[in-house]
């Protein structure tokens, strides 16, 4: 069944629901074989090329929305930095040792239900030194509509990060200050100006494989270009603190599972990587992915750079920016 599935997906043709829930449903032995048929699926339609990004916790904290996830949101008590927007200098810096460590992308990314219109232009400015240095500008911002995303557009930005995080089903278990309609708007909002969509999730939140289905083929709907995938840290204080760490393998299966449905965009592995698959992180690439978050992550600590680098290498697959960091891949 699982070569019937991959032999349907290297045709161009979409596989239906009943196909992901068979993949959902794969154990045992057979897990391999789901494994190595995504990761046959990635190098037909990706290549062997790593997409790299970074980014800054430019604001941090003091957020009102309630994510269930969040270490940030008005419901944690969990123990972080709080600070208003960073200045500009020292978001470039960040945007220099990012561009430096060999990434291609260089991110925003603010807590707030949405940035300011004063917060909007400072980070306008930025966005456009961001461009002059060498890097591609995303930006992840909150809740915005299509004349805060145009000025965006129109100072540099080329992609704009709005994650769904689950399925419209799942969404009200996780958040209640903000609807999933609200989340649809700004996406719709930043295609309508042609800016590239970054749209993803977070799982082990308590969704079933239902609901990472559902939220898969809306992806597909949407058309977005790179598929967050991130992983549940249950952070001590937030709602979710009790939850209990997903196993490897399926963190592993529901990347391929993203692959199977998602077959030519870009699926990117981002935030709890390392916390939840550990000495499996090497077999991200083997299960379908074909880009990575590099360095650390809002609250939480990321990878060393030269780490993954040396995974990407060992794999033979080649980062964008390869001519960034001569012989390291």
């Amino acid at each position: 069944m699982i070569k019937y599935i991959e032999e349907k997906v290297l045709k161009g043709n979409p596989i239906s629901r009943e196909d992901a829930l068979y993949i959902a449903e794969v154990s045992g032995t057979e897990i391999f074989e789901l494994f190595a048929s995504a990761n046959k699926i990635r190098n037909h339609f990706r290549k062997n090329t790593v997409g790299l990004c970074s980014i800054v916790n430019a604001k941090s904290g003091a957020c009102p929305e309630d994510c269930s996830f969040c270490a940030q949101s008005s419901k944690s008590k969990a123990e972080i930095e709080i600070y208003p927007l960073l200045g500009k200098g020292t978001v470039i810096q960040k945007a220099r040792e990012a561009k430096e460590s060999g990434t291609k992308r260089f991110s925003i990314v603010t807590s707030g239900r949405r940035v300011s219109e004063i917060n909007l232009l400072e980070i306008a400015d930025m966005i456009s030194e961001i461009k002059e240095i060498g890097l591609l500008p995303c930006a992840s911002l909150g809740l915005l509509r299509e004349r805060e995303l145009s000025i965006l557009k129109s100072a540099g930005l080329e992609r704009y990060h709005h994650n769904l995080e689950t399925s419209e089903g799942f969404f009200p278990q996780v958040c209640s200050t903000h609807s999933y309609a609200d989340k649809l708007k700004t996406i719709d909002a930043a295609k309508s100006i042609g800016l590239s969509l970054c749209s993803g999730g977070i799982f082990g939140m308590g969704e079933t494989w239902y609901d990472r289905i559902d939220m898969a083929f809306l992806l597909k709907e949407l058309d977005v270009d790179s598929v967050p995938i991130n992983f549940l840290i249950p952070i001590k204080g937030t709602a979710l603190g009790h939850k209990d760490l997903l196993h490897p393998f399926e963190a592993l299966k529901i990347i391929s599972l993203f692959r199977y449905i998602l077959s030519q965009k870009e699926i990117r592995i981002c935030g709890g990587r390392m916390q939840i698959l550990g000495e499996f992180n090497s077999m991200v690439f083997l299960a379908g992915a074909d880009g990575l978050l590099i360095g650390n992550y809002l609250t939480t600590s990321g990878r060393n750079y030269e780490d993954d680098f040396r995974l990407i290498e060992a794999y033979g697959l080649i980062s964008q920016h390869k001519d960034l960091f001569s012989g390291r891949v």
